[in-house]
């Protein structure tokens, strides 16, 4: 086999078959890894990863976030976190969250938050491959990874590079999504990694008044979705300002509900 050149459009070589795992720093000592994925940008993936990784913690186990969004990083913002990360000789150290959460994200490299990150696709892969070599993941139970949506390069050296126990797809209930977020299954079907779950964001509005669930984006099709992805388990999240204001005011951490909690139950 030749040397990858991450030119994957002139490649004739089979992706799914190669050994191309990069180990993790070596002080580094990580359990499991559960990529959070979606087809398209503003389902909701990110605050799909955070409500993940609070709820593990929660649980009672170790948790991290590696935030793999790198032109779209928002996983700090939601934790409250404003420092920057730091590191030693030995290499990169993440942020810490208020609940013990490890987080490494661009935004924590970046001067300013608003800062763009105009680089190209090898660049941006290369980053998000040093996230997990680079950073000194201490012992976790579980690191849940926010990953860039779309099926381009980013994905691909994720899937390939590390050793994903599987992937939790977040869709929204419009025919129009799912049929583009089927996209990235596919592509996770194609490299070998199963579909541990299914998250249905803003699957419906609750009445205050009378507790009606009103799907006012149509139907619900999350349990559908899981049986023909061949899924452990799915949730519905539904429209929640108290849990948008949590995001918003970086109080994650506080957030209030068990929208996630049965489908976590199912990928222990």
């Amino acid at each position: 086999m030749s040397e990858c050149t991450h030119d994957c459009g002139s490649c004739g070589e089979d992706c799914s078959r190669r050994d191309m795992q990069k180990a993790p720093h070596e002080l580094s000592k990580i359990k499991k890894v559960i990529g959070i994925v979606s087809g398209k940008g503003g389902v909701g993936k990110s605050l799909t990863t955070a409500m993940l990784a609070v709820t593990a913690q929660r649980n009672g186990f170790r948790t991290a976030i590696l935030d793999a969004d790198i032109t779209g990083p928002s996983i700090p913002k939601m934790f409250g976190i404003t420092e920057k990360a730091t590191g030693t000789e030995m290499g990169i150290l993440p942020a810490i969250s208020k609940t013990g959460i490890e987080i490494m994200s661009m935004n924590l490299l970046l001067e300013e938050d608003t800062d763009p990150v105009i680089w190209r696709g090898p660049i941006i892969a290369g980053t998000v491959l040093q996230f997990w070599t680079d950073v000194i993941w201490n012992d976790v139970d579980y690191m849940f990874v926010d990953m860039p949506p779309g099926t381009g390069d980013v994905p691909l050296s994720i899937y390939q590079s590390l050793p994903l126990d599987g992937i939790i797809v977040v869709t929204t209930p419009q025919e129009l999504v799912s049929m583009i977020v089927k996209k990235a299954v596919i592509m996770a079907e194609k490299m070998n990694i199963p579909v541990l779950g299914v998250v249905e964001n803003m699957s419906y509005v609750q009445c205050p008044d009378c507790g009606k669930k009103i799907e006012i984006f149509g139907k619900s099709h999350a349990e559908d979705t899981a049986a023909q992805f061949g899924a452990k388990g799915f949730a519905r999240v539904p429209f929640d300002s108290a849990l948008t204001t949590c995001a918003d005011r970086g109080l994650i951490e506080l957030f209030e509900g068990d929208y996630v909690d049965s489908l976590f139950e199912k990928i222990e």
